[in-house]
């Protein structure tokens, strides 16, 4: 006999049927979902089977294994960061902008870095954070390259060297470290001093140096005009010295001829040239003193200046 609280639940055939083609429906409404990918042009696919990557950069729709391979989409715009202020507040971030020059001076210089993935496959794998590498190698490039200029050149005329230098540093570290991230661009802000007293201070040493070559200018004026007349005098002096050399050395000449011939003549006459040589400097010394010369007695000659001692005299 059959117990009467027993319940007796039978599914009929035609319900099970049903149940079995919606479970296989979701099944392959999953598979479809997960079979499929679609790129962008402005994205590239990374895709990972049984751990091994490949990329995809053609844009449109593609299809993958479901559940074996891995679809990691990378975004290859161009981005960019800044370095020495918030790009979403524009303060300044002094940590990063505080520099120091070659000449001892400290700048506040803002960096504007921009980048994008050159290898999907490298950027996703090689590195944990490439962006942040990319930050640290252009903070410490830009810190060397200014480190190697004067705050004029820093601050004025050398913005577009220094640019150049810190980019063409910046791609060889990357080109080391291979994290596929490439350098598109890097410039400079803004340049400052850090503080207005340090502002201030590098006004007064502009208005010193425009000081500087306006007394330069004035220099060079007086110099083109004076050098001339100098040049002018220094020439007649050089003329008026080449002709006393001249006259020197052509008296010179003749006093050397002039001893040549007496020379001559006291070989031949020595005594008589004594005589005459004395008899001229006597001249000489004492030109108005009359001297009567005495040879009658023992053939001695005598000198006797009679003529002034008689004139003193007769003046007494």
């Amino acid at each position: 006999m059959a117990n009467k609280n027993t319940v007796n639940l039978r599914i009929p055939s035609g319900a099970g049927k049903i149940i079995r083609i919606v479970v296989l429906l979701v099944i392959l409404m999953l598979l479809a979902g997960n079979s499929t990918y679609t790129i962008s042009e402005q994205e590239q696919a990374v895709i990972t089977t049984f751990g091994t990557a490949s990329s995809v950069s053609t844009p449109g729709l593609h299809f993958k294994i479901p559940f074996i391979q891995q679809v990691t989409l990378v975004d290859t715009t161009i981005k960019g960061f800044s370095i020495g202020y918030n790009q979403a507040t524009g303060e300044s971030v002094e940590d990063e902008s505080l520099m120091i020059t070659s000449d001892y001076n400290f700048v506040n210089v803002d960096f504007f870095v921009e980048y994008k993935v050159s290898d999907p496959i490298k950027a996703l794998y090689a590195s944990e954070d490439p962006i942040n590498i990319l930050k640290n190698i252009s903070q410490s490039c830009i810190r060397a390259i200014v480190g190697s200029y004067p705050v004029d050149s820093v601050i004025t005329t050398g913005k577009n060297e220094i640019q150049s230098a810190i980019k063409s540093q910046i791609m060889l570290r990357l080109e080391e470290r291979d994290i596929g991230i490439s350098l598109v661009s890097l410039s400079i802000q803004d340049a400052e001093p850090p503080t207005t007293e340090v502002m201030e201070a590098f006004k007064a040493v502009e208005t010193a140096k425009q000081g500087k070559d306006t007394a330069l200018n004035n220099a060079n004026k007086y110099s083109n005009e004076k050098l001339p007349e100098a040049e002018a005098k220094v020439d007649q002096i050089l003329k008026e010295a080449e002709a006393q050399k001249e006259t020197r050395i052509n008296e010179a000449k003749g006093q050397v001829a002039r001893f040549n011939a007496l020379y001559k003549e006291y070989v031949k006459y020595p005594l008589i040239t004594k005589q005459r040589m004395f008899f001229e400097a006597m001249e000489e010394v004492m030109p108005d003193l009359k001297i009567i010369i005495d040879n009658s007695e023992s053939g001695t000659q005598k000198i006797l200046p009679l003529q002034p001692f008689t004139e003193e005299t007769d003046k007494q």
